[in-house]
C-alpha cells in the first residue's frame, strides 16, 4: 500500500490588523477560518523595526477557554498574570499558558535595537476542560531540543517528537506538535504526524514547496494548510526556508468566540461577560511563595 502524502489545500495570506492598544501585526488565520484548522483558533505574527508599531503592547485583558503561546524569535516581552508568574519572554522562549476557567493577563514589549519578531498561536481547549483550573509553562531558549542534521537542516522540538526528540512542553489536551524547522538550500523535511490530526506550515523566511505537487513556492508570511495523508513533504528553494510546522487533534466541538475569551455556545459567553462586569471572573486563587 503506498503512502499517501499530505497536500496543501488552502494558502492563507496575511491580513494587516491592529490589536492590543495598537500593536500592528499580520493575522494569518482568525475567527474567519473555524472551524478548518480545528483545534487551532487563531495566528498572529507581530514583527517590526518600528518601535511605535509594538511599544504600546497588550495591558491588561481576560482569557478563558483557550491556550495561548507567544513564541519569540527576536526581542522581549515582558508579561503578568493573575496567576502570580511575571517575567521577560525572551528571544527563543515560549510561553504556553492555558487560561482554563480564566485569567488577566497582560504582554508588553520593550523597545530594541533591530526587528522586534514573534507569534501567537491560540489553541483550543475541550469542552471538559474549558473551566479548569489555569495553567502557565514558561520555557527559555535553552530547554528546546534541536535536531540537527548532516545536511545543515535545524529543527527546534517545541511540543510533540521529531526523530524521536520530544519537546518540554506536554501533557496539552490536543496533543499537538510544534516545530521550528530550518533548511538549507533545496533541503527536505519529512513528517509524519498522526493521520486524523490538523496540519499547517507557516514560512517564517525563504520559500520552498509545502508539498512535492504545490506548483508554486510559498514564501513568508503565508499559511498552508494540509489536507488528510500518511505524511508531509517540504522542499526548500534556492535560498533555504524557514517556517513552523504545526499539528494537533481536532475537536470537533461547536465554538462560540468574543473577543479573548472561547466556549462552546453563547450562553457560556454571556455568562463569561457578566462575570468580567460583576467582578467575580477569576475563578483561582493567586499563586504566593510562603
Amino acid at each position: 500500500m503506498s503512502e499517501e502524502v499530505r497536500r496543501v489545500e488552502r494558502v492563507l495570506p496575511p491580513v494587516d490588523t491592529v490589536e492590543g492598544a495598537g500593536v500592528r501585526l499580520k493575522r494569518l488565520f482568525g475567527h474567519g477560518q473555524v472551524p478548518m484548522l480545528d483545534p487551532f483558533l487563531l495566528l498572529d505574527h507581530f514583527g517590526s523595526s518600528n518601535p511605535l508599531d509594538y511599544e504600546a503592547g497588550f495591558p491588561w485583558h481576560p482569557h478563558r477557554g483557550i491556550e495561548t503561546v507567544t513564541y519569540m524569535l527576536n526581542g522581549r516581552v515582558e508579561h503578568g498574570d493573575t496567576l502570580g508568574n511575571s517575567g521577560v519572554i525572551g528571544s527563543g522562549d515560549v510561553q504556553w499558558m492555558s487560561a482554563g476557567s480564566g485569567l488577566l493577563h497582560q504582554e508588553m514589549p520593550k523597545r530594541i535595537e533591530g526587528t522586534m519578531d514573534g507569534f501567537q498561536l491560540w489553541v483550543n481547549l475541550p469542552a471538559s476542560r474549558k473551566m479548569s483550573e489555569p495553567e502557565y509553562r514558561g520555557l527559555e531558549a535553552k530547554d528546546f531540543p534541536v535536531v540537527a542534521r548532516p545536511d545543515g537542516a535545524r529543527i527546534k522540538v517545541v511540543a510533540g517528537s521529531f526523530d524521536g526528540v520530544r519537546g518540554p512542553v506536554e501533557g496539552i489536551p490536543v496533543d499537538p506538535t510544534y516545530l521550528d524547522v530550518a533548511l538549507p538550500a533545496h533541503g527536505e523535511f519529512t513528517h509524519a504526524p498522526p493521520k486524523d490530526h490538523t496540519a499547517f506550515g507557516f514560512v517564517i523566511e525563504g520559500e520552498g514547496q509545502m508539498d512535492p505537487q504545490q506548483p508554486h513556492p510559498m514564501g513568508p508570511n503565508h499559511v498552508g494548510v494540509y489536507g488528510v495523508g500518511d505524511s508531509v513533504r517540504v522542499r526548500a528553494g534556492e535560498r533555504g526556508m524557514r517556517f513552523l510546522f504545526v499539528t494537533g487533534r481536532p475537536l470537533h466541538e461547536p465554538v462560540a468566540w468574543y473577543g479573548p475569551i472561547v466556549m462552546n455556545t453563547q450562553e457560556q459567553l454571556m455568562e463569561a461577560v457578566t462575570e468580567l462586569r460583576r467582578g467575580d471572573f477569576i475563578k483561582h486563587k493567586k499563586v504566593t511563595e510562603d
